[in-house]
């Protein structure tokens, strides 16, 4: 997919952050949107900010938890536009809770948006992507899908789990031949609303993780803006890469994955330490 004109391009997760950047970003690459986002007044903000660029944006509240409501989405993107050649899932959440502390509750919750709302996305736009002939699928894992890290048990699930199922998918593409592709987006720290809008459990706090500040230490951490996270996103689909790394971050996180996983871990591990004894 070397030029987004003209092409039809779905995005979850569209109310704000990476998602907004990037409905905005294609809007004025002349890419038509079809967006969906759980938060209304989010996405009706940035349908409003795409309109007006000659191209035609649908929107539809929708929780990509549903599975049903995403196929309905996908079938009813299909029938406004007359094809989707590209599906972006980005959809996503945190929390923040020890292995321990944390209620199954809360980790299903993540799960089943940051996981499951990525497959049923998958599954429910690779038929229509296929009808192109062009398609590409966008799975956003994250640097915590190369690296594991404390108190983030279910994030890191998650995050390998669309890591591993992007891979295998893409790998089943290219066997095909099909005229599909599929990309893995790794952010680093990335200037959205996600860490203010975590859930955090008490058993996180022993770690360091104190909820009050847990948003603004990561704002003070994150380097890219999503409109710079989006361009590099759309780049890595134009060029067909297997994964992209987003941010200066997202490199270090990947070369510490390359480390023996003994000697990574005890530095996260004696960080965390130093990071707890200054509370």
């Amino acid at each position: 997919m070397k030029s987004f004109r003209g092409k039809v391009a779905a995005i979850t997760g569209a109310g704000s952050g990476i998602g907004r950047a990037l409905a905005e970003e294609l809007a004025r690459r002349g890419a038509h949107l079809a967006l969906s986002d759980i938060d209304e007044v989010g996405l009706a903000e940035t349908v409003s900010l795409c309109e007006g660029l000659d191209v035609k944006v649908t929107s539809t509240v929708l929780d990509v938890a549903d599975k049903d409501a995403m196929f309905a989405w996908a079938d009813q993107a299909a029938d406004e536009h007359g094809d989707v050649h590209l599906i972006i899932n980005n959809a996503g959440v945190d929390l923040s809770a020890t292995v321990e502390g944390a209620s199954y509750d809360d980790f299903e919750w993540l799960m089943n948006i940051n996981f499951w709302g990525v497959v049923h996305g998958t599954k429910a736009f690779l038929p229509h992507l296929r009808a192109t002939g062009q398609g590409h699928v966008v799975n956003i894992s994250s640097v915590f899908g190369l690296v594991s890290i404390p108190t983030q048990s279910a994030y890191n699930a998650a995050k390998f789990g669309v890591r591993g199922f992007t891979d295998a998918l893409r790998i089943e593409l290219d066997i095909q031949q099909c005229g599909v592709s599929a990309t893995t987006i790794h952010p680093g720290g990335i200037k959205t609303n996600i860490a203010r809008n975590a859930r955090i459990d008490d058993s996180a706090s022993a770690f360091g993780d104190d909820p009050a500040e847990f948003g603004t230490e990561f704002d003070k951490l994150a380097r890219t803006t999503p409109e710079k996270a989006a361009h590099q996103i759309l780049r890595a689909v134009s060029r067909n890469r297997r994964r992209a790394l987003i941010g200066p971050d997202a490199v270090v996180f990947d070369l510490a994955s390359r480390l023996p996983a003994g000697l990574y871990q005890r530095l996260l591990a004696a960080g965390a330490r130093r990071n707890m004894s200054k509370r």
